[in-house]
């Protein structure tokens, strides 16, 4: 397989995961009104963890160590970005939380130059700018940094925090272990935060499909992807790339959601789009695979 060939496949399993992120927002939508979310997330993330374990107990083998430390670290960081934003959200609108999350794409190349040294490219920072500048015209209606802002500014500072420690760590290790740790920690951190107001269990059909969808789908193949993938992209061109889960979660709102789409949402889209072309165009959007 040539390398244009490897970095097509690469870049589409990159964009179906921010596709089924996307739509997660929907399907989650109506179920967190009747299961709270921190209960939600750690049964999505147990079964999850179930499983892959299930599919491969032999990769359980891999984990010890200091290999089980940096996973625990990577799945801390996952863990308490999902709940920095989820308290995040109860405290400021949903707008300025998509927002703000999605600095992180702005986060992650920042942090990695500034702490780890790593060079980015112009290309790369021009795609950044772009799609800070889409993520913008989609959520941006005013915003003051209150408490919720603040809460979730912290849960993209965290994202951005996974997205470069996989890059950091993943490279050379089992990369199936090391998402069964992910789940795993993400899921007790949940279990553990939910103990602050009241753990639930799934009490019907619908929230039962959320949680089944969200865990097989968009937890254990979303982030064996994920993982896989950072073993050799850079973080500042995943972080590009995950910013297309907000314009699949705005195409499945209009679609399943019957949301409007006004003129800032088709802008913004638009820049996001364009900066996800201009880092695929670019040569460096992803090292060398080895066919």
């Amino acid at each position: 397989m040539t390398g244009s060939r490897n970095r097509f496949l690469v870049i589409s399993l990159v964009l179906i995961v921010t596709a089924i992120w996307g739509g997660s927002f929907v399907i989650m939508k109506d179920t967190l009104a009747r299961i709270n979310v921190n209960s939600f997330l750690g049964w999505r993330f147990l079964i999850a963890t179930v499983v892959l374990i299930a599919l491969r107990p032999q990769a359980l083998r891999h984990i010890r160590g200091k290999f089980l430390l940096k996973g625990v670290a990577v799945g801390s960081l996952l863990g308490s970005g999902y709940i920095f934003q989820t308290f995040g959200l109860t405290q400021t609108t949903v707008a300025k939380t998509g927002f703000i999350t999605g600095l992180y794409a702005i986060f992650t190349p920042l942090i990695a130059a500034g702490l780890f040294k790593k060079n980015v490219t112009k290309i790369q920072w021009a795609a950044t700018a772009l799609a800070f500048a889409g993520l913008a015209m989609l959520s941006f209606k005013g915003l003051s940094l209150g408490l919720g802002e603040s809460l979730v500014l912290i849960s993209a500072l965290l994202f951005a925090g996974h997205i470069i420690a996989l890059s950091e760590w993943s490279s050379g290790m089992d990369t199936y272990a090391l998402t069964i740790i992910q789940m795993a920690t993400v899921g007790a951190i949940s279990f553990l935060a939910s103990l602050t107001t009241k753990t639930q269990a799934p009490h019907d059909a619908g929230v039962w499909k959320a949680i089944l969808f969200t865990a097989l789908f968009a937890s254990a193949f979303a982030f064996l992807i994920q993982t896989w993938t950072q073993s050799f992209m850079s973080a500042t061109t995943i972080g590009i790339l995950f910013t297309m889960e907000y314009i699949f979660a705005a195409i499945f709102g209009v679609i399943f959601g019957h949301e409007s789409l006004g003129l800032r949402t088709l802008i913004g889209g638009t820049l996001v789009i364009i900066a996800l072309l201009v880092i695929i165009g670019s040569e460096k959007a992803v090292e060398e695979v080895s066919s």
